[in-house]
């Protein structure tokens, strides 16, 4: 039997492992997106062309795309805690070496370590969300993720405001790194620690199949979803509605705030109707925001539209990420690194695959098919019943 101490106890180290985690996807989010309004700089001081800094931000996926699947194993055979706190650690160290880079090769190099590092605090990060989760008994996830979202307004808000101000990339970029790696000590000792395991099945690398790999292609339509919003919304609102470019970029931003609202009440979203409702209805609202701002000739229609894709598909991934970590004969972490590093695969092939098809058909043709993919995730809901 359990005493009243002992249960007092468990309670205030779940909601200390709760804020702990809320806290480590603040991080990501704010240290990532720190490095957006330095990108221009970096160009600049480096005196590069649009081709050869290409090259270089390709050093950053590259980094994920190779962690990742690492850091689920990781997580798996270890602890999701102290992949998370490393994870961390290296994010906010590399950040200056992102800028300090002496050219090309080495900006290519450290974006490699930068993305390296970020995959693996993602994945490793998503684990221990979901321990926290399945020890709380009820969703939990999007809250999570909604930190995430509030870390990428603080971080590329915060960055730019300390550039206009006059402070220089370097010391923008300290300041981030400072603020977060004092925050990341304060709470990482505060994550889960790791549940003994009876047995080490499923601590090996293994091709996605079955449910896992019906999860992340769901994972990669989402992600797909938000990369054609944060790269395709602006040229759409500029050529196809023939906005102004300072007012074309408020396509994204009303988006990226729609996201992060409904992501910090998604929680209670969830609870009230359950996951399969949320990914069924939230991908057909995602759809249909897509549609009104292709199919209404009018700006305001546009940035409505991709307003309801925020709301829409806020909550889809937390929701999916959850239930990756619940499959059956799996573990977690690599359940989650597998989807995970699907939906990676989304958000950078994504928008390179819409500028080809926007080639040939349009842009407008090419956003209704990611439209048409969001209509078959919503028919797909049913996988999240795990």
């Amino acid at each position: 039997m359990t005493s009243f101490a002992e249960g007092t106890t468990a309670t205030a180290d779940l909601r200390g492992a709760r804020l702990a985690t809320r806290a480590m996807f603040l991080i990501c989010g704010t240290v990532t997106a720190s490095w957006a309004p330095q990108v221009p700089l970096a160009k600049a001081r480096l005196g590069i062309d649009d081709g050869v800094l290409g090259l270089a931000l390709l050093g950053m996926g590259a980094g994920a795309m190779v962690a990742m699947p690492l850091a689920g194993f990781l997580a798996a055979r270890f602890s999701s805690r102290v992949i998370t706190a490393l994870g961390g650690l290296v994010i906010c160290l590399s950040l200056p070496l992102i800028i300090l880079a002496p050219d090309a090769l080495m900006l290519g190099l450290a974006l490699f370590l930068f993305g390296a590092a970020t995959g693996s605090m993602d994945v490793a990060m998503n684990v221990q969300a979901a321990a926290v989760e399945a020890r709380g008994g009820r969703p939990l996830m999007s809250s999570f993720h909604g930190m995430f979202s509030v870390g990428g307004l603080i971080g590329a808000g915060g960055a730019s405001l300390m550039l206009g101000l006059g402070l220089s990339p370097l010391t923008v970029a300290l300041v981030v790194s400072g603020l977060m790696l004092a925050l990341l000590v304060a709470q990482a000792g505060s994550m889960l620690p790791p549940e003994p395991r009876p047995t080490q099945t499923g601590m090996r690398f293994t091709l996605p199949r079955g449910l896992v790999l019906v999860l992340g292609l769901l994972t990669f339509v989402l992600f797909q979803a938000e990369g054609a919003v944060l790269d395709w919304s602006a040229v759409f609102l500029h050529e196809a509605r023939g906005q102004d470019p300072a007012v074309a970029g408020l396509g994204y931003a009303m988006f990226a705030v729609a996201m992060a609202v409904m992501r910090l009440a998604g929680d209670g979203i969830t609870s009230r109707f359950g996951g399969e409702a949320v990914v069924r209805l939230g991908s057909a609202l995602a759809a249909a925001g897509f549609l009104l701002a292709i199919l209404v000739p009018w700006p305001a229609a546009a940035l409505i539209g991709f307003a309801l894709v925020g709301i829409g598909a806020a909550n889809v991934v937390p929701v999916l990420f959850s239930a990756a970590g619940r499959v059956p004969g799996m573990a977690p972490g690599l359940a989650i690194s597998t989807i995970a590093t699907l939906g990676y695969c989304g958000i950078l092939a994504g928008p390179a695959a819409i500028g080809f098809i926007a080639d040939h058909l349009g842009l407008p043709a090419a956003l209704g098919i990611v439209a048409a993919l969001l209509v078959a995730t919503a028919a797909s809901a049913r996988a999240v019943r795990v």
